[in-house]
């Protein structure tokens, strides 16, 4: 099954390994932007929206930065239905 994370993107719900809330995570922001930098330098970074970023989808072979709450994608994670 897929769900949809933003931008007419979909990404196959067993590849999501994590779901970070970038609203909430300040104390940790200077290793978020290290991961961040990290990925893109490996070419694994993917802006899903030019809107405020407000959540990254790490998927087994990408990151994902999107403007979808993290809420909003680990609710549809955990559906039973295809978004």
């Amino acid at each position: 099954m897929f769900i949809h994370i933003g931008n007419d993107l979909s990404v196959l719900k067993s590849s999501v390994t994590a779901v970070i809330d970038l609203e909430t995570v300040l104390p940790s922001q200077k290793y978020i932007s290290e991961f961040i930098n990290s990925e893109d330098e490996q070419g694994r970074l993917q802006y899903v929206t030019d809107d405020i970023p407000k959540s990254l989808v790490i998927t087994d072979d990408k990151t994902y930065v999107c403007s979808l709450s993290a809420s909003l994608i680990l609710n549809r994670l955990s559906s039973g239905e295809n978004y």
